[in-house]
């Protein structure tokens, strides 16, 4: 917050303050509505929408992030907490609070480690997959809410008003801001008039309950919604740390990475920098500060912060006054909050879900690389035959699984010259030549334990095609390591070589790489020579080039 304190302009404010307010209007029925996905009452929503955006603004370096509910983190809220206590009840309160201080901690310290980078090691179309699989998982669970009961017993004024409430968001979404732009509207106020359609719809469908007397004929609301700020108070069950720890974990995870993939598209378009072990102890100190104000784990919600962006923050005083307007609501008679109906939220809640069904990332990989598609569709089928937590396993072990199957099957090429210069190509995609009695094997990866058997077995393939080779030359100019069970399988390799009368040679080395070989034995022992290029191989150990 000193920071961009310090250089704060009064230019800014004007669209600090527009900010703020238009955030503070989407996040009423939007943090009501997630709460209720978390298993809580509509008022945790508003609470969680308070103290952690404050916190975040002391600490963290996104300049429009908002911080508050978020639909997936909520439903893995819920997930985590069925199994120890029921909806409702004041134990599933404490414990929400309680996942939410232990997500804060782990996030705290993972900050003040610095070990930020741990967000890389889970891929985009796997974190797709997830989104996609948790986006059907809240969807389908509020059909119940949405049509007043299960689909055979239906109830017809809750499924009139949630349906007409659907039909209208959706339309909203599609229709509303190309319209608005057609008739002279600029088009950020058209995105963000779209984007406050969920609040109107909320606001009308909360004035038809007493006019239409709707809550007498069975459509259920949020009911009474207390007044007043939250009050600050750690509420703990001891007997349940350990059971909370592990979903704290993968909450603490998924709460970092929701949070800057949104926060790093919207610091691209103002080139502004973002420090990840930063936003792990602000999104840490924010999830603490729910935990004590009777709210539940938080993160940066991608949708508002784009809101937020599009409405003119600058700074994070946009929040501030977010969350200023917020304690206003409670603060204010807060007697028509109790009138909200639950069919309404949650046609609120399954169109924001939707808007996260993205499918350009699956068509992308499945052009690209089947492997990562292939990630993404046994991710998003986790999520849904297996749970939310489970579907988060899933995406880790698949993005390390593909790291490791690609690392252990690394590109090998045969070299050939282009002819009349020094470089040197894959024969397979080039008119290159050859020379007789020389292989030249470019190795495209580091060499470990992993992968040395696969160029083992690829070295074997090309002598046993080439019985005349009297030369292998290993060109390593993509090779960054060696470690030790490369070392003495290339040792093994020499040694084998010799017995057949073939040498052995090394060329492009790097200096680190090279500056390991120089602590063993090899160098000493090669059957060949060290060269400075390929080229220089190629001049000192090709007398006769022919065209392959």
């Amino acid at each position: 917050m000193l920071h961009w304190l310090r250089h704060y302009r009064r230019a800014m404010l004007p669209g600090d303050i527009s900010a703020g307010v238009v955030v503070a209007m989407m996040m009423i029925p939007q943090g009501m509505a997630y709460a209720l996905v978390a298993g809580l009452p509509p008022v945790a929503g508003i609470y969680a929408s308070i103290v952690p955006p404050v916190l975040y603004a002391l600490f963290g370096t996104s300049r429009t992030q908002s911080v508050g509910p978020m639909a997936i983190v909520s439903l893995m809220t819920a997930s985590s907490l069925a199994p120890l206590a029921a909806a409702g009840t004041p134990l599933y309160a404490t414990l929400a609070a309680q996942l939410a201080l232990l997500s804060g901690l782990v996030l705290l310290a993972c900050g003040m480690l610095r070990i930020g980078f741990i967000a890389n090691f889970f891929s985009r179309p796997v974190m797709s997959g997830f989104t996609i699989g948790s986006s059907i998982v809240i969807a389908l669970g509020q059909l119940p809410a949405l049509l007043g009961a299960s689909l055979p017993a239906l109830h017809l004024p809750s499924a009139i008003l949630g349906l007409g409430s659907l039909v209208i968001l959706l339309a909203a979404r599609s229709l509303l801001a190309p319209q608005l732009r057609r008739i002279g509207v600029g088009s950020v106020v058209a995105d963000i008039g779209a984007k406050l359609v969920p609040m109107a719809v909320v606001l009308g469908a909360t004035v038809l309950v007493p006019v239409l007397g709707l809550e007498g004929l069975g459509v259920r609301t949020t009911g009474t919604v207390p007044a007043g700020l939250p009050v600050f108070h750690l509420a703990a069950s001891f007997g349940h740390w350990q059971p909370l720890l592990q979903p704290a974990l993968l909450i603490g995870f998924m709460i970092f990475l929701i949070s800057m993939s949104g926060a790093q598209t919207l610091a691209l378009k103002r080139a502004e920098k973002l420090h990840s072990n930063y936003e792990l102890i602000g999104l840490g100190a924010a999830n603490v500060g729910s935990a004590l104000s009777g709210g539940f784990p938080v993160t940066g919600s991608i949708s508002r912060s784009a809101v937020n962006f599009a409405a003119g923050a600058n700074t994070q005083l946009a929040s501030l006054i977010t969350a200023a307007l917020l304690a206003l609501a409670l603060v204010a008679p807060t007697g028509w909050l109790a009138l909200l109906p639950l069919p309404a939220l949650a046609a609120t809640i399954i169109v924001a879900v939707l808007g996260m069904l993205d499918t350009t990332t699956l068509r992308t990989a499945w052009r690209y690389d089947r492997v990562d598609a292939a990630a993404l569709l046994a991710t998003a089928a986790g999520v849904l035959a297996l749970g939310v937590e489970a579907g988060v396993v899933v995406g880790v072990a698949l993005s390390m699984g593909a790291l490791i199957w690609r690392a252990s099957r690394p590109h090998i090429a045969v070299l050939g010259r282009i002819p009349g210069t020094e470089h040197f190509r894959n024969v397979e995609r080039y008119s290159a030549e050859t020379a007789a009695g020389l292989l030249l094997l470019r190795v495209d990866a580091g060499l470990f334990f992993g992968n040395v058997e696969a160029v083992n077995e690829r070295i074997e393939d090309e002598l046993a095609a080439r019985p005349d080779t009297r030369h292998l030359v290993l060109v390593l100019s993509a090779v960054n390591a060696i470690d030790t069970s490369a070392l003495f399988a290339l040792a093994e390799l020499n040694t084998m070589l010799r017995t057949r009368g073939i040498g052995l040679h090394l060329a492009e080395v790097k200096g680190p790489v090279l500056d390991r070989l120089k602590q063993s034995a090899l160098l000493d022992e090669l059957n060949g020579k060290l060269f400075l290029s390929t080229a220089m191989a190629w001049d000192a150990l090709s007398p006769n080039a022919r065209t392959h």
